[in-house]
């Protein structure tokens, strides 16, 4: 069952509250409240306050257990924006867009709660390119068959001046 809390008409942009709403999304009501209670953004209590309404809202009105909430979306949208005046250099003014939003808390019982946490030991695999490698001779190699080739030529040039 989803129950839905709203808070219309908040004094803050909405490109402000999205940055919190969207990292609380998908996850169960306790780490979303724990997650809001630590945030340092103006964003965060009035999020914080729209998601205890929306929990009382499950326990009073659709009798739902608490641990079993998550929240399946949280959304912002634009309420109205105030237009004010500042008075500017030569007798012009500039215009200041005071911004509002209402936030959207959808929670429910139907989604299993999925834990972000990553388990310890487990290692990413490497890529695979798709293309062969050529079989070289590595730089040790390489270097050997080098100092093999030049002691050759060095004997050969040391015979030479010895039959000579």
């Amino acid at each position: 069952m989803q129950v839905i809390s709203t808070y219309r008409y908040a004094r803050i942009s909405p490109f402000k509250v999205r940055e919190v709403t969207r990292a609380i999304q998908g996850l169960p009501v306790s780490a979303a409240l724990d997650l809001v209670a630590f945030s340092p953004k103006k964003a965060a209590g009035l999020i914080s306050k729209t998601l205890k309404s929306a929990v009382a809202n499950a326990e009073n009105n659709a009798n739902l257990r608490v641990a079993g909430l998550v929240v399946k979306e949280a959304t912002v949208g634009e309420g109205p924006t105030m237009k004010r005046m500042m008075p500017r250099a030569r007798g012009s003014g500039s215009r200041i867009l005071k911004r509002s939003s209402h936030i959207r808390i959808i929670l429910t019982d139907e989604i299993e709660i999925k834990t972000r946490d990553k388990k310890k030991g487990q290692k990413k695999k490497a890529k695979k390119t798709g293309r062969k490698r050529i079989a070289e001779p590595r730089s040790e190699e390489k270097a050997e068959t080098k100092s093999e080739a030049s002691t050759m030529k060095e004997e050969e040039t040391a015979t030479e001046e010895v039959k000579t």
